[in-house]
């Protein structure tokens, strides 16, 4: 039961400060919010975690075997990763914001959820070093505590995303800039402190 727990608070609060980086999902659903309310942002997640399914079944369904011997290289990839990570994190909290962006925003919000992660770059890289460590290292205990991972990651990814399009429904009353910029600075100094702790485990 400790090392559910210990692995739910972990892959919440690295997925946490994956979702508060700024970046193409957080305009969709800024976008999105603002057309289709408080609804808009567990409509673009669900499409996000649509493809983070499939890249875990694929790790789980065999590609898992195949990285097994490259381990402890993910493990560290994914450790400097989260500090890299984190520090970028901490720089970018100080001039991040919730404004809306330029430009055309997709129709449907499950397909801006898609295509946005697809597309963008961070997603990759963040699932090929830092989400495959934490799902390998999962699955030494068992399969259980590497669905544990991504059920952690997906509670920050619609807590998150909901608490964004709420505030922007509502006329950002919940959120302000002062606080977005706040817990995203908070985040990027844990993510340090998790990627320093993954490296001294590998």
């Amino acid at each position: 039961m400790y090392e559910i727990l210990q692995m739910l608070a972990m892959a919440f609060t690295i997925g946490l400060t994956g979702a508060l980086a700024p970046g193409p999902t957080l305009v969709a659903t800024v976008n999105s919010s603002l057309k289709e309310g408080w609804k808009a942002g567990p409509k673009v997640i669900a499409g996000h975690a649509l493809i983070e399914t499939l890249i875990f079944l694929l790790i789980i369904g065999g590609l898992a075997d195949a990285m097994q011997g490259y381990s402890r290289a993910i493990a560290l990839l994914g450790g400097l990763a989260l500090v890299v990570f984190g520090f970028m994190t901490v720089f970018g909290s100080r001039s991040a914001t919730l404004a809306r962006p330029e430009g055309q925003v997709l129709g449907n919000a499950y397909l801006a959820g898609i295509i946005t992660s697809a597309s963008n770059p961070y997603f990759w890289i963040w699932w090929l070093s830092i989400g495959s460590a934490m799902v390998l290292s999962g699955l030494h205990s068992g399969l259980a505590i590497a669905a544990v991972f991504l059920i952690g990651h997906w509670l920050a990814d619609f807590g998150w995303y909901t608490l964004v399009s709420i505030s922007l429904d509502r006329g950002r009353s919940i959120l302000s800039e002062r606080s977005y910029r706040l817990i995203l600075g908070i985040c990027g100094i844990f993510l340090v402190c998790f990627g320093i702790y993954f490296l001294s485990a590998a």
